[in-house]
């Protein structure tokens, strides 16, 4: 028995020849495993009918056989220009000669073997003979029919993979149809990773493929007659990748696919090109492995044919049959033909032939002209996945089965379109009919199914019909289950909506009669009629009553359905809502307003009297228009009751809001029309809930205005707030001017820095200031005691709250510059009051009311029910529904009771600890004695509007000459106490610390400057001189008299500069018993003006405008004014006022 090359390399020089000229050489890459094959035939047939094909105009090439011959196929090879044979038969001839005698010259002494080639030769030529009448017989038959054309190269036309009639061809040369043959077995597959959902054999799938290498793959199989590929599922759903780079990527059960057709597409300019396969499954199969690039080099590129002959036969010169793993004889001359063109490996060929050996087989890859591209592309070996043996008139499968068949017939009656579906992919699966075969029943339902893609990669897996049957027939009751809500839905909506339209047709049914019998108007109209009665009665100007003409017209235009009716609507109702020409009377009465004003407040002389100056004003011109007032002052001084105080001595109506926090222009503009939900701004919302074009409007908190990315506030405040342009006010909304001039504009603020300086410009500023300690008695006893007493429900009852207990909480517990805090604590003083004389009493003198019948129940709502888990021995939380879950309402207003009479309270100053508990000051200086040197006493403002008297330490240490400061001081407080270091420095010698002007002092020691309670932050200019003064006691080592305090900014040459906060600062300092103020003499004019009496009393003020004049002031009668008189003399002596 011969190998394969060796018996070729021997056969007639014509059949070498045609190999020699092939077009497209291909190399051998496959072994073929006999152990498994067919039985054999005599290689000697083969070789004689190839040779033969030379003598036929249509030639013919072996596709399978077996050894009787009782399987043997004809396809037609393609040739392309069969007029040009005899030439090419000419030249093959004389190659072939030349391949031959190298052949026979290398081959030697073989003389026996060449006999056995003679010999099959002759056994060829007849084969061969019989093949043409076949070929012609063929022909005969199939002429009738449309032609097919065959691929034009040999290795796709003998390759036992190719699919015949997938290449092209010439299709005009009448060739014999030859139906497409799927291969059974293909053990290598390009694999393509699909997402979204798994294919199933029968029912198309179209695939969009994105990556270069794996369009060339798939254009190259398609041109070498191999359209296949496997389609496996992605295990990640988000994953979009072309090719397969672990196993653990993909499910290893997928579908071998046929490519039926290819296009091309761009998805964009500058995306790369994508390709579009639609792929027909045609069965199951497996990844065995993922090939790889190392597995590809290891394959050998041979065909190997083992010597072994069935047991009981001895036939020489046969060899297992081609059909499926044997190449073909086409192949076989190809490589002959590379072999004669490449003189290297002819050489190598031409080797004396040897028995084949025995050797492992290795898996064939129809598909190894594509490795080259790995590992861009995914190779895989598969394996087929078979369905369990099952029998097909099996009781349960034809259960499920009906089962299957019903559903699918009770979803197609809800849905249409479902139905449709099935049938378009019943119709797809040609191959036999679906709804009769289990395993083709079970992939529709699958197919057809929206389920997760687990459980359709479940049913694609599994091998057991019945389980197959079984999980579609759970996913297609998924499905009934979502058609049948579906439809539930649609079949709701559907009755609401005809129930509206019937609805909306009897309603204009309705209205038709009712207009016809004068019974009633259109609704549309009525509005109409409405809105054109409200504006008969306003005073609109010209431009006003133009737009409003052009609105009530496109109004009556049009339809109420229409979404434009309700905006329209809405913007006629605002513009006959504004009070056009509209204005409530005014009060201009002078004694009316000085007693209201002192009904509502106590003290405030400065801004009663600018109140009634300006009230004064319109008295005379009849009108206050231009006036836009602006009350600061601290928290709790009544600037927002003064606003409600104004408007009713006025006799204006009233509107409050506030502009704390505000950081949407819109509030104050409003927004355009076009907006959904869109709204004027608040100054026409305030026209119209007041009615009135000239009301007092109260703009609040308006130092606290934001801004943020929609807009400025403050810069919309602008034009509402200038007199010269409210005049003409303009709304987003409205977008027509509005005259804001007759309104009264009172703005409050507690601090003046933080309003923008163009809106502070066009306000008017009234400075309300804190109370002092006197007018906080006559508050308290004729406003928050008697608001207190009855707010408490003792009104009739015998409280006696005395003025000294009044006078300890002002003192100890409430030194706010307000009252606010003093109400607090008043209140507080009546609610214990009724609490002991409830307690005392008991609940028989004060029994509680009998509850008023009623019906009306709710459900109760008890938070501290508990769940059933947390429940405690003994607990119990009833249940909704059950008796106690209820609470019974009423509307009927309970009444107060009567507290019984000789019930009498008195609240002194012994017993106010009782009521409000213990005091928040102890005392009001921390020095009341002599303080060491170093010490002394300054003046301070603090946030909430009071002052304090606050010391100054200050001490010595060895160091390097640094200053530290501590206390929690600001950075302008820190540059004071620099400030007064380096004065003392610079006139060291003329203070007498030093005793020449050459000698420096404070290199070598550190000096530490505290300002006691550290928690409270201190900010301010105003204690430098007391600082000064600190740094002098303490370096000349005098002692500072704490009767004497001092406040004043000082500058580097020594001079004293006015400061504020001197009505608080003076009254701390009363309060105090400080006996002598030194007071920079600029806040002289302030002192007089805003400093009662009272608290002036018994307070020495010294007003000074140059440190010397502080030194010796606080120094009198020591050595060192003895001393100053000579190194620090004094220009003129500071005033004095004592009352």
């Amino acid at each position: 028995m011969l190998p394969i090359r060796a018996a070729v390399r021997s056969s007639s020089s014509s059949q070498r020849c045609a190999i020699a000229s092939s077009s497209r050489p291909t190399h051998l890459t496959r072994s073929i495993s006999l152990a498994t094959q067919p039985p054999t035939r005599s290689l000697a047939h083969y070789l004689e009918a190839a040779r033969s094909r030379d003598a036929f105009s249509q030639t013919r090439g072996i596709h399978s056989s077996s050894r009787l011959m009782e399987k043997k196929r004809w396809v037609n090879p393609a040739s392309e220009n069969d007029k040009d044979k005899p030439k090419e038969k000419a030249e093959e001839g004389k190659k072939g000669e030349e391949v031959e005698a190298k052949t026979q010259k290398e081959q030697g002494p073989a003389k026996e073997e060449q006999e056995v080639e003679k010999k099959q030769e002759k056994d060829g030529s007849e084969e061969a003979e019989s093949s043409k009448t076949a070929e012609e017989r063929a022909k005969k038959e199939s002429s009738s029919n449309s032609t097919r054309s065959t691929t034009s190269s040999s290795t796709s036309s003998s390759n036992p993979f190719s699919l015949p009639g997938s290449a092209g061809g010439n299709s005009a040369s009448g060739k014999e149809i030859v139906k497409p043959n799927i291969p059974e077995t293909y053990p290598q597959v390009l694999a393509v990773p699909i997402t979204h959902r798994p294919l199933f054999p029968g029912f198309y799938k179209a695939v969009t493929v994105r990556s270069p290498p794996v369009i060339k793959a798939i254009r190259e199989l398609q041109a070498k007659g191999q359209p296949y590929v496997g389609a496996f599922l992605l295990k990640d759903s988000n994953s979009d990748s072309d090719v397969i780079e672990s196993l653990d990527q993909v499910h290893n059960v997928g579908v071998f696919c046929q490519i039926t057709s290819c296009f091309t597409s761009n998805e964009g300019e500058g995306k790369p090109e994508s390709l579009t396969a639609v792929l027909f499954p045609h069965r199951r199969i497996k990844i065995d492995e993922l090939v790889t690039p190392g597995q590809l080099a290891a394959q050998a590129p041979f065909v190997q044919v083992t010597p072994e002959v069935t047991e009981g036969e001895n036939v020489e010169g046969h060899v297992e049959s081609f059909e499926p793993d044997v190449p073909s004889v086409e192949e076989v001359r190809e490589e002959l033909g590379t072999v004669s063109r490449e003189s290297e490996e002819g050489e190598e060929q031409a080797e004396p032939a040897k028995p084949a050996q025995h050797k492992p087989s290795k898996p064939l890859s129809p598909i190894n002209f594509i490795h080259s591209l790995v590992p861009d592309i995914s190779i895989t070996n598969v394996s087929n996945v078979s369905l369990e043996p099952y029998q097909k008139d099996s009781q349960v499968i034809r259960a499920i089965m009906s089962e299957l068949i019903s559903v699918f017939k009770e979803i197609a009656q809800l849905q249409p379109m479902f139905r449709e579906q099935v049938t378009s992919f019943a119709m797809s699966n040609t191959s036999s009919q679906v709804f009769d075969e289990p395993d083709k029943l079970a992939d529709l339902a699958a197919v057809v199914s929206t389920s997760n893609l687990e459980d359709l990669q479940a049913v694609l897996e599994s091998t057991n019909v019945e389980d197959r049957l079984q999980r579609s027939l759970v996913l297609l009751k998924k499905e009934l289950i979502n058609a049948q809500l579906q439809f539930k839905i649609a079949r709701d909506v559907d009755t609401k909506i005809q129930k509206r339209q019937r609805e909306y047709y009897l309603m204009e049914q309705l209205k038709g009669i009712k207009k016809e019998l004068g019974m009633e108007s259109d609704g549309k109209d009525k509005l109409i009629e409405t809105f054109k009665e409200k504006a008969s009665k306003l005073a609109m100007p010209q431009q006003v009553r133009k737009v409003f003409d052009e609105e009530l017209n496109k109004l009556v235009h049009l339809e109420p359905s229409a979404s434009e009716f309700n905006v329209t609507r809405n913007y006629i109702d605002w513009l006959t809502q504004v009070p056009w020409g509209v204005h409530s009377p005014e009060n201009y009465d002078i004694s009316h307003a000085i007693r209201v004003l002192d009904e509502d407040h106590y003290g405030l002389k400065d801004v009663k009297d600018r109140i009634l100056e300006f009230m004064a004003v319109g008295k005379l011109r009849g009108s206050v228009e231009g006036k836009i007032l602006c009350l600061a002052g601290p928290p709790g001084v009544g600037k927002t009751s003064i606003g409600k105080s104004i408007a009713r001595a006025l006799g204006r109506q009233f509107f409050r809001f506030s502009v704390g926090g505000l950081t949407d222009v819109a509030e104050i503009k409003g927004h355009r029309r076009t907006y959904i939900g869109a709204m004027p701004g608040k100054p026409v919302q305030a026209l119209k809930k007041v009615a009135t074009e000239n009301p007092l409007i109260l703009i609040d908190e308006v130092d606290k205005i934001s801004k943020a990315y929609n807009g400025d506030p403050a810069s919309a405040l602008l034009e509402m707030l200038d007199p010269e342009q409210n005049k003409s006010f303009l709304d987003h909304y409205l977008d027509v001017p509005i005259d804001l001039s007759r309104v009264l504009f009172v703005c409050t603020a507690n601090v003046l820095e933080t309003i923008p300086g163009p809106l502070l410009d066009r306000m008017e500023v009234l400075e309300v200031s804190g109370y002092v300690s006197a007018e906080k008695m006559n508050i308290a006893e004729k406003y928050l005691s008697p608001q207190a007493k009855e707010a408490s429900g003792l009104k009739e009852v015998d409280i006696d709250l005395e003025p000294g207990a009044i006078e300890a909480l002002i003192r100890y517990y409430c030194r706010e510059s307000g009252v606010r805090n003093l109400k607090k604590h008043i209140d507080k003083i009546y609610r214990k009051a009724a609490f002991k004389i409830v307690s005392d009493l008991g609940e028989e003198a004060l029994p509680e009311p009998k509850e008023p019948e009623t019906t009306q129940t709710v459900e109760s709502q008890e938070p501290d029910i508990k769940p059933a888990s947390e429940h405690l021995p003994g607990d119990h939380s009833p249940s909704p529904g059950e008796p106690g879950t209820t609470k019974h309402v009423t509307t009927v207003p309970r009444e107060p009771l009567k507290v019984p009479e000789g019930v009498h309270v008195r609240i002194t100053q012994e017993n106010l600890r009782d009521y409000v508990g213990p005091p928040i000051y102890h005392k009001d200086r921390l020095y009341t004695s002599s303080p060491p040197a170093g010490v002394s006493t300054g003046l301070g403002y603090l946030g909430n509007g009071s002052g304090a008297v606050m010391p100054i330490e200050v001490t010595a240490m060895p160091g390097k000459g640094n200053l530290q400061l501590t206390g929690k001081l600001g950075e302008v407080i820190r540059e004071s106490a620099q400030i007064a270091l380096s004065y003392v420095k610079s006139h060291a010698y003329s203070l007498g610390i030093t005793k020449s002007d050459n000698e420096v002092t404070l290199n070598d020691r550190d000096v530490h400057l505290h300002m006691p309670e550290g928690g409270i932050g201190k900010e301010g200019p105003s204690a430098g001189t007391a600082i000064l003064t600190a740094f002098v006691s303490l370096f000349t080592k005098t002692k500072v008299d704490p009767d004497v305090a001092m406040t004043g900014e000082i500058s580097l040459l020594g001079q004293v500069l006015p400061v504020g906060g001197l009505k608080e600062k003076i009254l701390a300092a009363h309060r105090a018993g400080i006996k002598k103020l030194i007071v920079p003499i600029a806040c002289k004019p302030d002192i007089d003006e805003n400093v009662p009496l009272s608290v002036k009393k018994g307070i020495e003020f010294v007003f000074v405008e140059d440190i010397r004049q502080v030194l010796y002031e606080v120094f009198k009668g020591t050595e060192n004014e003895t001393r100053w008189r000579e190194t620090l003399p004094l220009e003129r002596e500071p005033e004095r006022e004592k009352l």
